[in-house]
């Protein structure tokens, strides 16, 4: 039989990031108990007016009714508006809101190295409101301020299919943190964040060791920033295409 490894290709990457993310704001938003909005080229979630409202573009030529109920979902949000588009063939210029490209990378199957610190799989709530505060600090995500416990990262987040929270500990304290999602035999990352008084340590490199360990048997995505794409080369992940974000922030 055909393994996903033998035939994904960095031409395929977008597609698995897209599908992959889909899965990913689905989930985070059935655990926040936010609407969940499919339609054949896209998946928005519509949140409140601290979460915002997430669209999640499924394919590279959407057509002229998906675009209008995109608009349409934007104008109504109560709070922030963000989209991704992994295949960046969609104008959304006409929302008023900012644009810039990160790139989607792939991992192929590969064993990793183990972390120099500590990363654990949450399992209690504890360590999900430590990986809550690690991401909101790390990502400077003024929007869950002042902080409510629980709201970024409910605890029905983990009972979620195929989602997974890593922390690293360091000094005693969650120093960093990550979420993967399985879906589809593809795996992929989100939120990797360090706190700005842990940087510089290797926090970032073992998170991802440690959230890699269980998915080495598969291909694995994400989107990168700049900053943080030379450390994800360094661990076997090759940029693929630009993805195009846009918000309203």
């Amino acid at each position: 039989m055909t393994s996903g490894a033998d035939t994904v290709g960095l031409a395929g990457a977008p597609l698995l990031q897209a599908r992959n993310s889909a899965a990913f704001w689905a989930a985070t938003g059935r655990s926040r108990g936010h609407e969940v909005i499919r339609r054949p080229g896209f998946l928005a979630v519509a949140g409140d007016e601290r979460a915002g409202t997430r669209v999640l573009i499924q394919e590279p030529d959407l057509d002229a009714g998906a675009l209008a109920e995109i608009t349409e979902l934007a104008r109504q949000a109560p709070g922030p508006v963000d989209a991704e588009d992994p295949f960046s063939a969609t104008d959304l210029s006409h929302l008023g809101m900012r644009s810039w490209q990160m790139p989607v990378m792939l991992r192929q199957p590969g064993p990793v190295a183990a972390p120099a610190m500590s990363v654990t799989r949450v399992r209690d709530e504890e360590d999900l409101r430590g990986a809550e505060r690690a991401v909101i600090s790390g990502f400077e995500l003024t929007r869950f301020e002042p902080y409510r416990g629980g709201e970024m990262f409910p605890m029905a987040l983990l009972d979620q299919p195929g989602v997974d929270v890593f922390v690293a500990h360091l000094d005693g304290e969650v120093a960093g943190a990550c979420v993967t999602v399985v879906a589809n035999g593809f795996g992929s990352h989100y939120w990797v964040g360090t706190p700005p008084a842990f940087r510089s340590r290797g926090v970032g490199r073992a998170v991802m060791l440690g959230s890699l360990a269980p998915l080495v048997d598969l291909p694995v995505t994400l989107t990168s920033s700049r900053l943080g794409r030379p450390l994800y080369e360094s661990l076997g992940f090759a940029a693929a295409a630009p993805s195009t974000w846009w918000s309203s922030r």
